[in-house]
């Protein structure tokens, strides 16, 4: 079991290392987490806040699975490939403007009041 957790913290690593929208995406979610804090945040919002950014986290490491995948299967540019990585960063996108939205709603009456 500690081997399982030190692979899962190799592998978080690489894609630290070398994914940019995926540190990117880690830093926004530290915004988000400092200012839940911040204001008095009820749990249902906390929990929302968490479950949306985990989701933007895990759909980026998918989409750095693919594109990996897809590379080592069709190495060579290909219109195959190009859409299959265009379709995994349009999900990635959705979550993330998702989350934008929820984090607005949730976050502007604090700034409001």
């Amino acid at each position: 079991m500690i081997r399982s957790f030190g692979y899962a913290i190799k592998g978080l690593g690489l894609i630290f290392k070398e994914e940019q929208s995926f540190r990117v995406q880690v830093a926004a979610a530290a915004v988000v987490v400092v200012v839940m804090f911040i204001f008095p945040t009820k749990n249902w919002e906390k929990v929302a806040l968490i479950l949306v950014m985990s989701w933007v986290l895990v759909l980026e490491l998918i989409n750095s699975i693919l594109e990996r995948i897809v590379d080592i299967l069709k190495p060579r540019v290909h219109l195959g490939v190009e859409a299959v990585k265009d379709i995994m960063a349009a999900a990635v996108f959705i979550a993330s403007f998702t989350a934008l939205i929820i984090g607005l709603i949730i976050f502007i009456p604090y700034v409001r009041s």
